[in-house]
């Protein structure tokens, strides 16, 4: 069965303002043309079909063309939901949309109830693991106290008692919108961190053939059955180095995988520049850029008066500009965002206890307590957005 693999459209998302609607038509157009090029069998959308859960009327009306296409070609489709949908009303009409191909899973207490699709070899059974959310999911899966490890193994517990019921032989796919151990994030994720661990081990999904994953948006494998597709557009200026691909898995007959990256359209180049802004706007070297979209990092130890303007006479796609001027790391006066890089919200808390304090940091109970209040918090933005 040839398995196209897919995820993180994030219809309706903007790129440092700028509209990507098109380029996201751009890429559905690609999705439905590589689909019949490449004789593909079934279509997997590994999550955040949408960036919000109640997302503007012209993505909407973008992904139910993108599906009315897919209909049309006769390829089946399996999508879940992930932490950017809202789980219950990308599910509306699911069991209407199944009669035509495109199966909608974005319901957590039917982990274990497979799409079945047949090619010559027998059955392929495709199981949707929606985005779960330990705090909300817990009690459906049956799941122990604790996190995204928990409830994603009291999923896959279910799909492994499932698999066992089925002839011998069946073959199976899990598509699944988690932050799996191995893989590499970039700066346009949503954090979905509990309890101060994000990742889960990619042992979580032992004992099937393939797994589709989204959420992080560099396409890779974790293993040689667990992969990332990525997201078909760039996001963030911190997947400048990606290739963003869709991933073309072969599945035989005993169950192994062959997967090959095919390309995804690019609407325009990322460029990441720095320097003192006289020479970025006269380097040579930067003749390359000058239609991408930038971002500069100017390291003048003063700002340049109206550094955007100047710039985009050179590069008039710049969006993004950031200050680091060259200054020793100790200075006081050095730039606070520098000082901020690389801290999680929670680390910034403990940081700003420390200082009120005069430098005595949080003890363990009080950094349980931060801990938990940030996850309240995050949790009960999920719950907000899920019900607007």
């Amino acid at each position: 069965m040839r398995i196209l693999h897919t995820s993180d459209w994030h219809l309706g998302r903007s790129f440092h303002r700028v509209p990507m609607l098109d380029a996201q038509a751009a890429y559905l157009d690609h999705l439905v043309s590589t689909v019949r090029t490449h004789e593909v069998d079934a279509v997997v959308v590994a999550g955040d079909v949408y960036d919000r859960a109640v997302p503007p009327l012209s993505a909407v009306e973008l992904f139910d063309r993108a599906l009315h296409r897919l209909a049309g070609l006769g390829v089946p489709t399996v999508m879940i939901s992930g932490n950017h949908d809202s789980a219950r009303r990308l599910g509306v009409g699911a069991g209407l949309m199944g009669r035509a191909g495109i199966h909608l899973r974005t319901d957590p207490a039917a982990c274990g109830t497979p799409v079945v699709l047949a090619d010559a070899h027998g059955d392929v059974a495709f199981y949707g693991l929606s985005y779960l959310e330990p705090a909300l999911v817990r009690d459906t899966l049956k799941a122990p106290k604790g996190g995204h490890e928990a409830v994603l193994t009291a999923a896959m517990d279910q799909v492994r008692a499932d698999l066992a019921t089925r002839p011998a032989g069946t073959r199976s796919v899990v598509l699944a919108h988690a932050f799996v151990a191995g893989g590499e994030p970039s700066d346009s994720e949503r954090d979905i961190t509990v309890g101060g661990v994000a990742a889960v081990p990619a042992g979580v999904f032992d004992g099937v053939d393939y797994v589709a994953l989204g959420h992080l948006h560099g396409s890779q494998q974790v293993t040689e059955r667990v992969r990332y597709s990525g997201s078909p557009l760039a996001y963030s200026f911190s997947e400048t180095h990606h290739r963003k691909t869709m991933w073309l898995i072969d599945l035989d007959a005993p169950g192994r995988i062959t997967g090959e990256r095919l390309d995804c359209p690019v609407p325009r180049p990322l460029a990441r520049i720095r320097g003192r802004l006289d020479t970025l706007l006269e380097d040579p070297a930067l003749d390359a850029h000058e239609q991408s979209w930038v971002e500069a990092t100017l390291t003048d130890p003063a700002r340049p008066p109206e550094p955007m303007a100047r710039l985009q006479e050179r590069f008039p796609h710049a969006l993004s500009l950031v200050f680091e001027p060259d200054r020793d790391p100790d200075d006081p006066a050095g730039s606070y965002a520098r000082r901020l890089a690389g801290r999680d919200d929670h680390q910034i808390a403990e940081d700003f206890v420390a200082h009120v304090r005069g430098g005595s940091g949080p003890d363990a109970p009080e950094r349980a307590v931060l801990r938990a209040v940030f996850d309240d918090v995050r949790v009960d933005d999920a719950v907000r957005e899920v019900s607007r």
